[in-house]
């Protein structure tokens, strides 16, 4: 009776307290290794901080979003980087994204704010991030069925902005999109190095060459018509 108990007490306790390894890997799972961050910044699409350590936690502002979009899309080839630059009122030329913020705003892959304004140093919401991913990749233009559909899985679809929603779409259809454990898209929260690290690590991973499929052996001669 007694060991029956405690096999009871055993059943329990594995019941209130699931496995910790497994939710670790549910939410690791959405967040970008140290191998994919050391791959982004050989390639330069990321950079380490002066004290040479990524701080993935940290959140992106408007800035370094310009400079990240410009070295992983290198939109100065683009058409539009030969136009005249736009006049930024909070942007001088002695900012040192000032270049990448103009080839930003030529290429229409981000906005200004009335006034002539860019806010660099404005933290970016998920949203917005991933937006600005998206119209610098390509939106797929989804209807407004199609998104409801590929978005309607995510518990906390219906608090992504309406602006945003297709794009968000086109992210989530290419497998670029990073959520929590709970599979939140969490748009309003602040989009931080490390989700930026893990989408572009996905697109990187996509614009490498991948292994050819094998030939299959020539039939035994046993098989071999003759």
């Amino acid at each position: 009776m007694r060991r029956f108990l405690s096999v009871l007490s055993l059943i329990a306790l594995i019941q209130y307290f699931p496995g910790k390894a497994d939710a670790q890997v549910q939410t690791d799972s959405k967040q970008p290794s140290e191998h994919q961050i050391q791959q982004l910044i050989a390639v330069n699409w990321m950079t380490n901080y002066s004290d040479n350590n990524f701080h993935p936690e940290k959140i992106l502002n408007r800035a370094e979003l310009a400079s990240t979009m410009v070295r992983v899309f290198r939109l100065d080839k683009r058409q539009a980087a030969s136009k005249e630059n736009i006049v930024v009122t909070d942007v001088p030329s002695s900012h040192p994204a000032f270049n990448d913020i103009q080839l930003v705003l030529k290429t229409d892959i981000m906005k200004g704010y009335r006034g002539n304004l860019f806010f660099p140093n404005q933290r970016v919401t998920r949203a917005e991030a991933l937006a600005i991913f998206a119209q610098a990749y390509g939106v797929f233009q989804f209807s407004d069925e199609t998104v409801q559909e590929i978005l309607t899985p995510y518990p906390d679809a219906a608090s992504i902005p309406t602006w945003a929603r297709k794009a968000i779409a086109t992210v989530a259809t290419e497998g670029f999109l990073n959520i929590d454990a709970q599979g939140n898209i969490s748009p309003l929260k602040p989009m931080t190095r490390g989700d930026m690290a893990y989408v572009l690590s996905k697109y990187l991973h996509r614009q490498q060459p991948q292994s050819e499929t094998p030939e299959a052996p020539p039939a035994p001669n046993s098989l071999v018509e003759k």
